[in-house]
């Protein structure tokens, strides 16, 4: 049983440093964060249960792919050093089945929240509450740090630290 829990330790520690190291993930971390905060937080969008269920699943997909792609580019890189184009294949087709499936990501998030009038509703919302766009262009801003700079440099940033 030990062993089982610490098996969830290291898949955590394996989320945590792609979180991380990878910018790919936490852009699509933020742009989940965002879809189900507008979900959740308004009703617009009218979704329903399966709609829900498939833009969960979509949204897992293109984050283990990305897990799964860092594991093989970490691990290609752990093989070895020099040039091999066979690493090279790895690694690239790793990224590109991430790739395939943000894409496919991108039309089932279009098929099922393509909805004018939820929008226009959302617009109407966000004009008639002006600190509700003020609020959320900064969640933008810090986000785009999050997204560009990392957990690792922000905390290096505010403890006064140089980053690598």
């Amino acid at each position: 049983m030990k062993a089982f829990i610490k098996g969830f330790g290291y898949a955590f520690q394996g989320i945590w440093n792609t979180i991380i190291n990878e910018r790919n993930l936490r852009f699509h971390i933020s742009l989940f964060g965002y879809m189900m905060f507008f979900l959740l937080r308004y009703d617009f969008f009218k979704v329903s249960k399966t709609q829900f269920a498939v833009l969960l699943m979509m949204s897992a997909l293109i984050m283990a792919g990305e897990l799964f792609n860092t594991g093989i580019e970490n691990a290609a890189n752990a093989a070895t050093l020099e040039k091999n184009p066979y690493v090279k294949a790895a690694k690239d087709a790793a990224a590109g089945g991430v790739l395939i499936a943000a894409i496919l990501a991108v039309i089932v998030g279009i098929l099922i929240m393509f909805q004018p009038d939820a929008f226009k509703a959302l617009f109407d919302y966000y004009i008639a509450n002006p600190l509700y766009i003020v609020i959320l262009a900064l969640t933008l801003v810090l986000d785009g740090i999050f997204i560009l700079a990392g957990p690792k440099k922000i905390r290096n940033f505010f403890r006064g630290k140089k980053n690598d």
